[in-house]
């Protein structure tokens, strides 16, 4: 089975444009440049990268140079901490260790490649925590380098856009080793144990662009949410196939099995042909529950489009009835209606389902 992994959302995806914007406005850093900005401090900065003299990103340009300011002061600082006085201090003699000049180091970053001059000491005991020994790239490149590789560019392509927008020279062979060092956290993540019960589950397919070797293609990501004994949902897996089939989804639900879920109260899921005797198989005990939604769905495409709107007011009666027996009125008096008698197709997919839509009534 094939399978990729996605982050849950947190709580900065549910917030609004605007409340990002918000928030990033209030932020220390953006208000010291607007700060700076309404001084008038960086005019003449602006003037000359208005005349094409300065550069923002890329090889020389003026970010690059901020961070390496940035770098080496963080760097000076940490070396002031490990050998414990001051550049300069007159008693710097009393102490064991001391300064001993600075060594050149280029890393890549999101903005171009940085030559740095980081300082060492004499007894070469100082490691630094900014750019520890060893480090080419800053972390947020290899996030980009990432973020690039699974929103669909190949290895080649990546190398390129870094080449041509930022100036910065990576290898084909290190920008594979950083897409590949999501594998393990990926696999970790897919053989996790789960909880012994979870009152509900939702199964469910969308379709989806993935690659898969130097190809983009669709394929049915399989999903199963599960909601937790406080009620707190969980993405237990995602799966991936070309087609959303029933035979597939009962290998999803052994996995799950397999990972440790042992009874289930209620599994909510689409009125896919053979999908209930799936997971029956897997947990009898379970209640398969059709989804409303996808209940809905199916009766609407025996609906002209011009009747839709009307058509799901008519049926919003019948799925928030206050139980079984009402609802089942409801669906006789729609079948007798208007509607029922100019689309019977569309309830006969009601009762076709009714026997697994009626368990959350």
């Amino acid at each position: 089975m094939m399978s990729v992994v996605t982050d849950t959302t947190n709580h900065s995806n549910r917030l609004s444009a605007a409340e990002r914007r918000a928030l990033r406005a209030e932020a220390p850093g953006s208000k010291a440049a607007a700060d700076l900005v309404a001084s008038g401090a960086l005019d003449g900065l602006f003037a000359r990268i208005d005349a094409g003299e300065i550069d923002l990103a890329g090889d020389g340009g003026f970010i690059p140079g901020l961070i390496k300011a940035a770098l080496e002061r963080g760097t000076q600082v940490e070396l002031t901490d490990h050998l414990g006085y001051e550049k300069g201090d007159p008693h710097a003699s009393a102490f064991p260790n001391s300064r001993n000049g600075t060594t050149p180091k280029t890393v890549a970053t999101q903005v171009g490649d940085v030559d740095l001059d980081l300082p060492r000491d004499r007894l070469g005991t100082f490691e630094p925590r900014l750019v520890p020994k060893g480090t080419r790239r800053l972390n947020e490149l290899d996030e980009m380098i990432i973020a690039l590789y699974a929103g669909g560019m190949t290895v080649r392509d990546i190398e390129y856009f870094l080449r041509s927008t930022l100036g910065t020279e990576l290898s084909h062979e290190t920008i594979s080793k950083i897409t590949d060092t999501v594998a393990d956290e990926v696999l970790a993540w897919q053989q996790r144990a789960l909880d012994a019960l979870y009152p509900v589950i939702y199964l469910d397919a969308i379709m989806v662009k993935v690659r898969d070797g130097a190809h983009v293609t669709n394929k049915a990501a399989h999903l199963a949410v599960g909601v937790d004994m406080d009620g707190i949902k969980h993405v237990l897996g995602i799966w991936l196939q070309t087609t959303e089939g029933a035979k597939f989804w009962a290998g999803v639900c052994a996995d799950l099995a397999n990972r440790g879920i042992r009874d289930v109260l209620i599994v909510c899921c689409d009125g896919l042909v053979g999908l209930p005797e799936a997971i029956e198989a897997t947990w009898n005990e379970a209640t398969v529950q059709t989804c409303v939604v996808h209940l809905i769905r199916a009766a609407m495409r025996f609906v002209g489009y011009q009747d839709r709107k009307a058509v799901a007011a008519a049926l919003k009666p019948i799925y928030t009835a206050s139980d079984a027996k009402a609802a089942r009125s409801e669906l006789d008096a729609f079948a007798d209606g208007q509607w029922g008698k100019k689309y019977p197709h569309a309830v006969k997919t009601w009762e076709n389902a009714w026997e697994r839509f009626i368990p959350f009534l």
